[in-house]
């Protein structure tokens, strides 16, 4: 029987990159379209940007949550550090989108409906990709947890205690 090594960044659950990017747009896509849906119906109680920004809070917390826990298999809920690094993320996808829109409108003072939706969504999958990258790589790895013990472990051999020869002679 051969010796196994442990590998402490990947348990056999962790999904490989595909299926942890197909789960990504699943649940990523799932929750985005509920949120369109969220927002109207929360806006008819308070201003459309608080609104939205209440929904947009909610279902970071909500992906990354699932993220952690389905798309990338950790095995147990994001800490604060984790929820900030995706809302970072997701910030930062935001950015993107919103920059893209500028420069259309700079390029094109009154776009087509169809060249609209085909720059945001095109710049809305290239941050996705973008973020699922920085997810994979840094915020969602198995190489740091929040209880990281301090200092070196060390693994110390089990003690044998010497064996007695007995003696068969009679």
């Amino acid at each position: 029987m051969e010796p196994q090594t442990a590998d402490r960044t990947k348990s056999p659950s962790t999904p490989g990159p595909l299926a942890s990017f197909v789960r990504f747009v699943v649940c990523g896509g799932g929750i985005g379209v509920l949120s369109s849906f969220a927002v109207p119906l929360v806006a008819m109680t308070m201003p459309w940007a608080v609104a939205n920004a209440v929904i947009t809070v909610a279902s970071t917390l909500l992906c990354t949550e699932l993220h952690a826990l389905f798309t990338f298999g950790t095995g147990r809920r994001p800490g604060w550090r984790r929820h900030l690094q995706s809302s970072g993320s997701a910030a930062a996808a935001y950015a993107v989108t919103c920059v893209a829109m500028i420069l259309l409108h700079s390029v094109q003072s009154s776009p087509a409906l169809l060249t609209e939706q085909a720059v945001y969504l095109s710049a809305s999958a290239l941050a996705g990709i973008g973020r699922f990258l920085v997810l994979r790589l840094f915020v969602f790895t198995g190489t740091h947890t929040s209880r990281r013990p301090s200092g070196t472990v060390v693994a110390l051999p089990r003690p044998t205690l010497p064996r007695t020869a007995v003696s068969t002679a009679c």
